[in-house]
């Protein structure tokens, strides 16, 4: 199975949507193997935005993400990150479908959500939130449902 991670920002946060946007992913069926609240220093979002750090918002990016608690949490099910994505929407909220989070719940950059692009990223971004003693494994009763493996 396929892991990703994914940010639910201090917009997220400060909006009151966090519940929303995980019932989101779990209603597609991906499972959560972690999850946690955590403040975000320079350290950890110059590694996270690297490939910004050139960019003219690159320190607005690193004082929104600083403005408030996130809470981060890896999912996982197959094709993932493809899934996460797809709930997620386009980046800028106003250019995202309806039905999408950020479709549905965000207007402009401020999109509520990070969600790594590739698999390839994802194992990197999993290993800069968590530790491996974070992560949980375990069977889910509705796994034969939402992946067609009917035991009858």
């Amino acid at each position: 199975m396929e892991r990703t991670l994914v940010i639910l920002k201090p917009d997220a946060l400060q909006r009151n949507l966090v519940g929303e946007i995980l019932a989101r992913f779990e209603r597609k069926g991906l499972k959560i193997i972690g999850c946690k609240m955590m403040r975000l220093d320079d350290a950890i979002l110059a590694e996270h935005y690297a490939h910004h750090k050139d960019k003219p918002f690159f320190g607005q990016i690193k004082e929104f993400m600083k403005h408030s608690p996130v809470v981060v949490f890896v999912l996982e099910g197959a094709g993932a990150v493809k899934g996460v994505r797809l709930i997620s929407g386009a980046t800028v909220g106003v250019d995202a479908d309806a039905g999408t989070i950020r479709g549905d719940l965000a207007m402009s950059n401020q999109n509520l959500v990070h969600a790594s692009d590739s698999a390839e990223t994802a194992e990197e971004e999993i290993k800069r939130f968590f530790a491996l003693e974070e992560l949980f494994d375990y069977k889910k009763l509705d796994d034969c449902m939402v992946y067609e493996e009917i035991p009858f």
